[in-house]
Parts: C-alpha cells; sequence; structure tokens
C-alpha cells in the first residue's frame, strides 16, 4: 500500500480544472454557470469522471505507475543540483519521457541558475575533546582558508542573544542551537545566520538542522550573504551536536572547533524549466498550471524534494490523457529548474509570461512531500474558496476533502502575489504520530 500513497495526491492536482472539464466531450457547449447554486450543480455533475479517475490511479493500470517513473528516474539520475550535469540530465531524460507519453507542446524554456559546489569538508572539535562533527555545507558558503579556520564557539539560541553576547562572538565560531518551532519560522536561521554571525565580527558559523528530529543527520539548503557584510563559510549541524555543544557551553567549558570547507561559486549556469501541456478544447489561452520542481540537493536522490511532486504532477497529465478527456482550459506541467536556490528559475518563468497573467486560472505545486494527503492548502478569494470546497468533495472516495489555509510555495509565490489563485498539494496534513 505504500507504493499507492503517490497515486492519492496526484489526484488533488488536478481536480480544480474539473469544472471546467470537457470529457469525450463532457458537457461541451454549456456556457459557464452565474450562480454559486449552478457552479454546485456543475461540479456534482463531474463526480463520475472524478470517480473514473480516481479508480484509474488506484486500483486501474495506472496504479504505482508514478511510483515506479520516478524509482527509475531517481536510480538512473540520481542528485540533481543546480548547475550540474545531472540536472542536465535529468532535463533531458524528462523531455523524452514526456514526449514518448505523448503529452502536447514538450518543450525547454531556458534560464539562467547558480552553480556552486560544496567540495571536501569537515569538522572537528578539538576541546573539551576530541569529537568528528557531522556537517554539510550551505547552498552559496564561501569556503574557508585552505588551511581551514581553528577557533572558540559561543553557541547562541536566537538572533537575540547574538546580538546581546556581539563582544563576545567576534573572532569566534557562532553555533546556532536554536528550537525548532516550524520550519517557516526556523529556517531564518538557515538563510540568515551566515550574515549575522558576521555582523557580529564572527569567523564562520554553524547551525542546527532545521528539523523536528534528527539521526545525527544535517540538512543542507541555501543561504544568502548581504551586500556589504563579511562573507563566512557557513554549514549545518546535527540537532545532537548542537546540543552537547550547547550543554558544554553552559557548564562552562571552552569548546574548540577545526572547520575546512573547500565550497567554490560558479558563474550562473545554463539551465531550462520543463514545460508539456494537454490543450484545451474551448479556452486554449487559458492555463491550469501544475508544478514541481527537477533540482534537488547534492547529498541525496531529490526522491521527494521534489522527485515525488515533479512526477505526480506529470502522472495528472497522463491519467487525463489515458482517459481520453480534454479539458477546456489547457492543462500544463511545469518541472522547475533551480528552486533550491530561491525559486530562481519560477521568477525567471513568471517574468517571461506574466504580461499574459489574466489567463492564469490558477498555479498549483506540490513539494511538501509526497504522503497520503488529507486536503489541499488554498489561497484565493472567498467565492474561490467556496467553489474549492465543493471540488474537494469530489474526493471524498480517497477520504481527502479538507481544504486548507494558505498555499505556501516557492515556485508559485510570484502568481500568488499578483493575485492568481493557487494550491499546494500535498498541504501536508499528513497524519504522522510521535
Amino acid at each position: 500500500k505504500q507504493k499507492e500513497k503517490m497515486k492519492y495526491i496526484l489526484l488533488i492536482c488536478f481536480m480544480t480544472f474539473l469544472p471546467h472539464c470537457a470529457g469525450k466531450p463532457v458537457r461541451r457547449g454549456v456556457s459557464y454557470p452565474k450562480t454559486f447554486e449552478d457552479i454546485k450543480k456543475e461540479i456534482a455533475g463531474y463526480r463520475d469522471i472524478a470517480k473514473a479517475i480516481i479508480d484509474l490511479a488506484v486500483y486501474g493500470k495506472a496504479q504505482n505507475r508514478s511510483y515506479e517513473r520516478l524509482a527509475v528516474f531517481a536510480d538512473t539520475i540520481g542528485p540533481r543540483l543546480s548547475g550540474s550535469k545531472n540536472l542536465e540530465a535529468a532535463i533531458k531524460y524528462m523531455v523524452s519521457a514526456l514526449q514518448e507519453d505523448r503529452l502536447e507542446n514538450v518543450h525547454l524554456e531556458p534560464v539562467k541558475v547558480p552553480h556552486w559546489e560544496r567540495g571536501e569538508e569537515f569538522a572537528v572539535m578539538l576541546k573539551p575533546r576530541n569529537h568528528s562533527i557531522a556537517i554539510l555545507g550551505l547552498g552559496s558558503s564561501v569556503a574557508t582558508p585552505p588551511e581551514g579556520i581553528t577557533a572558540e564557539v559561543i553557541v547562541v539560541t536566537s538572533f537575540d542573544e547574538l546580538h546581546r553576547r556581539a563582544e563576545e562572538a567576534k573572532g569566534k565560531i557562532v553555533v546556532y542551537n536554536e528550537p525548532f518551532i516550524s520550519y517557516g519560522e526556523t529556517v531564518r536561521y538557515r538563510s540568515q545566520g551566515a550574515v549575522e554571525a558576521a555582523k557580529v565580527g564572527a569567523v564562520a558559523s554553524l547551525i542546527r538542522s532545521v528539523a523536528a528530529f534528527s539521526i545525527d543527520s544535517p540538512h543542507t539548503g541555501w543561504q544568502s550573504y548581504q551586500p556589504a557584510v563579511p562573507q563566512i563559510p557557513t554549514a549545518c549541524i546535527s540537532v545532537e551536536d548542537a546540543e552537547m555543544m550547547s550543554r558544554m557551553s553552559l557548564r562552562g567549558s571552552k569548546i574548540i572547533v577545526h572547520l575546512k570547507m573547500g565550497a567554490k561559486t560558479y558563474p550562473d549556469s545554463p539551465s531550462f524549466n520543463t514545460v508539456a501541456e494537454i490543450v484545451g478544447s474551448k479556452y486554449p489561452e487559458q492555463v491550469v498550471l501544475i508544478s514541481g520542481h527537477l533540482d534537488s540537493w547534492d547529498v541525496g536522490q531529490g526522491a521527494m524534494d521534489d522527485g515525488g511532486g515533479a512526477f505526480i504532477s506529470w502522472e495528472a497529465l497522463s491519467l487525463i490523457k489515458d482517459l481520453g478527456l480534454r479539458p477546456k482550459r489547457t492543462l500544463r506541467v511545469v518541472l522547475w529548474t533551480g528552486e533550491e536556490q530561491g525559486g530562481v528559475g519560477a521568477q525567471q518563468y513568471y517574468q517571461l509570461h506574466k504580461e499574459n497573467i489574466s489567463n492564469f486560472d490558477i498555479v498549483m505545486e506540490s513539494d511538501e512531500g509526497t504522503f497520503r494527503p488529507s486536503g489541499l492548502g488554498f489561497t484565493g478569494s472567498a467565492a474561490a474558496r467556496d467553489i474549492m470546497k465543493e471540488v474537494m468533495a469530489l474526493l471524498q472516495p480517497i477520504n481527502a476533502t479538507d481544504l486548507y489555509d494558505g498555499a505556501d510555495g516557492t515556485d508559485i509565490a510570484s502568481w500568488m502575489r499578483a493575485g492568481v489563485p493557487g494550491e499546494h498539494a500535498p498541504a501536508l496534513h499528513w497524519q504522522h504520530h510521535s
């Protein structure tokens, strides 16, 4: 059953466009309803089509298909860091796969993406005892000098504490042992930690990984320097090591760490957003966009971040095609590049297409893991939310009918700020019990 979990979420990815669907043909020629009651009736009229899609995905020949496609992709390509040869290979792979799936208008849209490589990196505690520290350099970090950095550590739990102890931090390595509140709240220590440490004269920063739990596993991610602020090396460490150094510090022990990082930043590299469509039958210029990103970090295989989101977005189009359905509006899948570096591929896509923003009906993204969903995150007007509640009722057969406040997606943020309704799938209200 675990393989089937990925199938559930892809159904959510495209349900929003069902009120506008044309079947084989379905309700062709019916004018768009004017009242909410009419809209409710139209949506309810797609119950049989929704059931056909669900049956194909969960019980039919497409069962486990997106899982198997993703497994082959991840095993074949591996990690896909921005600017890397592996990312180039992944994009070529996907173009071929989308064409073989007989989707329409398969093409690439060129963008420029950052090219950073971590190189050799390690850290070791020298005092109060010898201990190897697991680290992962943060994206865009500068290198240490070739001989590395050996310095005393100051442990802080917040930016406020760092600023209060600014004089103590000069010439030291700042270790952030910030408590995990939520990813959205706590990630600022990763993104801003090096800058804040540099402002008070620190020589490097080590950030407790932004995670609710750990098995001595540091988590990498992107970080940003600021103009006129010295650039210092920065890396993530495990929750366990951050907590240990915090305990040592509170006991009054002097902590000395040796840090060596060989990171390099190269000029931006050419890359591509990967696009495929099912062209709308009645309003082809109007777009329902679903998406995930192809790039990943270099220390895993990117199966969940965001191979799963990319492949269920592709699967949504495959299911519609397999059933011989054609939506009235164009259903477009975009597989973004450079998301891990701040959504640079999506931002360039937005700049290229925003002149036609009135033709984008809704933008959707899946980038929070692909588990068994309980609903969707949605950002839009109150009227649109009422309509979406009716659409979500079509997902009753898989018990994924909840509609949560807010679609939080890096790659669709520009569209939502401009007023286009947005959805994030899965709104990761998945059933996790500690």
